[in-house]
């Protein structure tokens, strides 16, 4: 799983494991050092008790994220898209317009700590949430992100990405509601290539026929996330 953890978590705070949630729905597309920047802020907040966990969805201008295994060689195009570093678990990925992301700002330490069900809870969460628009997206062992298995292949349509500083998360997930997936092609998404000599390809839901708007994606992501973590 693309994750990387910071210190051990500690005690949780009481404003963390009493208050709900608090979702933020940025319109527009958001700058991704900006994004950064206030996520960091955010956990830094959720950390101290003076802010509650939140869940922001937003959009980034095409670019690329290099994650902390990330590989130059699985840069195939360099001077296509901005690089950013980013600070997560994971290889290299794709953000754009019409990608729906997700990140998310948990206290860990309120949720009983467990790294590895958190990550399963954010896959739990995607295949939920494809599943309302007639979905089926998989988990598959070795490979990261979310797959769709058609016609005899297999291809992705969502991400994942892990950062826990001194027990809260921050980065989170990325959905193909309708990208450019030609920008795919400048990077080794999550350094997947093949497998026994078969090629993995990246899909939408817009590729596969789904026509979603923003609104319905964001409506059905804030309803499948209650039934994962609460």
């Amino acid at each position: 799983m693309p994750k990387q953890a910071e210190s051990t978590p500690g005690t949780p705070s009481a404003q963390s494991a009493a208050t709900p949630v608090e979702w933020r729905i940025s319109a527009g597309l958001v700058d991704y050092p900006t994004a950064l920047a206030e996520m960091e802020a955010r956990a830094a907040a959720i950390h101290t008790g003076t802010a509650p966990e939140q869940v922001w969805l937003l959009e980034h201008p095409a670019l690329y994220t290099a994650g902390t295994s990330a590989k130059p060689e699985d840069l195939l195009l360099p001077d296509a898209l901005p690089v950013y570093r980013a600070g997560r678990g994971g290889q290299l990925t794709y953000h754009g317009p019409r990608q729906r992301i997700g990140y998310v700002m948990l206290d860990l330490r309120a949720r009983g700590g467990d790294l590895r069900r958190y990550v399963g809870g954010l896959e739990d969460w995607i295949i939920r949430t494809l599943a309302r628009f007639g979905v089926k997206g998989e988990r598959r062992e070795g490979r990261i992100g979310i797959w769709v298995a058609i016609n005899g292949r297999e291809d992705k349509i969502a991400a994942l990405g892990v950062r826990v500083r001194h027990g809260i998360t921050f980065h989170g997930i990325a959905i193909n509601r309708d990208p450019n997936l030609q920008h795919f092609e400048g990077i080794v998404p999550c350094g997947i290539k093949e497998s026994a000599g078969q090629p993995f390809g990246v899909t939408s839901l817009a590729k596969l026929g789904k026509a979603v708007t923003p609104a319905e994606l964001d409506a059905a992501l804030q309803a499948t996330f209650g039934e994962v973590f609460g």
